[in-house]
């Protein structure tokens, strides 16, 4: 899985990838360029680029697809990201909800020879410390059928899968309330617009509709 030589156009890709991981809808320029936090104009000549390299498939105004050769590079990005946000969490202390920024940096420097070496030492982890499956050396991803929480009918039972890194104080949040990848809980009645309640154990938590919406729990 050869890395990019260019960090742009790895967080490109990995941004593209990263919108359909657990939705069907493929990405537009308007998002990927809200989402890159750059303008429209150099999204479309990135788009462009990378089309010309055969990593992308895109038309004029319409949704932006990875090619198979698009999504071989996004995946390698990703398990680079992935990987180092678990060896900063194991080995180097941070929390998980310091580690993302730290990966985004980390990713485009390190050498394939001492990524290897993370995996190894780090026993071939299958998830990363928010849950997200970590791409295998060879490209191959294992994931499991799963339900957005804040989509989950009352007395739905599952563990909890992943849960997104994109907002830190929301992963303090549902730290302090014991919600992290593993754990188990039932869908309580009693949601309402603003939380949705589940039981872990005996304990019954409200947990916000913006947090429930970035957490999988199993189908």
């Amino acid at each position: 899985m050869p890395a990019t030589q260019s960090p742009a156009v790895e967080d490109y890709l990995k941004t593209v990838y990263a919108h359909t991981e657990w939705q069907p809808d493929a990405i537009t320029p308007s998002g990927l360029a809200a989402a890159l936090g750059v303008a429209p104009s150099s999204v479309t000549e990135m788009v462009k680029k990378m089309a010309g390299q055969g990593l992308v498939q895109h038309v004029p105004y319409g949704a932006i697809r990875l090619t198979d050769a698009g999504r071989t590079r996004a995946l390698a990005v990703v398990r680079r990201h992935r990987l180092i946000e678990t060896w900063l969490v194991r080995e180097m202390g941070y929390a998980w909800d310091e580690v993302h920024d730290e990966a985004e940096i980390l990713e485009h420097a390190l050498s394939d020879r001492l990524l290897e070496a993370i995996d190894e030492r780090l026993g071939r982890p299958a998830r990363d410390p928010h849950g997200d499956a970590i791409p295998r050396a060879d490209g191959t991803l294992v994931s499991e059928p799963a339900v957005r929480l804040d989509e989950a009918p009352a007395g739905h039972v599952g563990r909890v899968i992943r849960i997104s890194d994109r907002d830190p104080a929301v992963l303090r949040e549902l730290d302090g309330a014991g919600v992290g990848p593993g754990s188990e809980l039932r869908v309580a009645d009693g949601a309402d617009a603003a939380s949705v309640a589940v039981m872990i154990g005996d304990d019954r938590r409200a947990i916000p509709r913006d947090a429930a919406a970035g957490i999988w729990v199993s189908a």
